[in-house]
C-alpha cells in the first residue's frame, strides 16, 4: 500500500483522533494524565497504525497493524463510556462519537477481511 493517506478508513480515523484531542480539551485537569491521554493515544493509535502497517509493504504486516488499530478503537469505546458515565460528555456527544467509532470499526473490519482473503488468494495452501 503505497499511500494510506487514501484510504478512506485512514482519513476519517484521522479526523475522529482531532474530534477526541477538541473533546477532552474540555475535560477537568486532574483528568490530563488519566482518561484523556489514554483517550488521545487510542484515538491516534488508529490512523497511526494503519500508517505503519503501510509502510512495511507487506499485506500480512498491514493484517498486523489494522487489527492493532481496531484494538484500539475497541478500547476507546471504553473509555468514551467511562466519560460518559462520569459525566465528563454529554449523553448526545457520546452517542455521536460512539457511532463515528463503530463505522470506523466496522471499516477496519472489512477492511480485515479483505487483506485475509488476498493472503489466503496469493498463498492458497497456507
Amino acid at each position: 500500500m503505497s499511500d494510506f493517506t487514501k484510504l478512506q478508513v485512514f482519513q476519517k480515523a484521522y479526523q475522529f483522533s482531532l474530534d477526541i484531542y477538541q473533546l477532552t480539551a474540555s475535560f477537568p485537569k486532574d483528568e490530563r494524565y488519566g482518561l484523556v491521554s489514554q483517550m488521545r493515544r487510542a484515538a491516534v493509535s488508529i490512523p497511526a497504525n494503519l500508517a505503519e502497517g503501510s509502510g512495511r509493504e507487506s499485506t500480512k504486516a498491514l493484517l498486523q497493524f489494522t487489527r492493532i488499530a481496531i484494538g484500539s478503537g475497541y478500547e476507546l469505546r471504553v473509555y468514551l463510556a467511562l466519560a460518559r458515565d462520569l459525566q465528563l460528555i454529554a449523553l448526545d456527544v457520546y452517542n455521536t462519537r460512539h457511532d463515528e467509532l463503530l463505522h470506523i470499526c466496522r471499516m477496519l473490519n472489512s477492511m480485515i477481511s479483505s487483506l485475509r482473503r488476498k493472503i489466503k488468494t496469493a498463498n492458497p495452501n497456507s
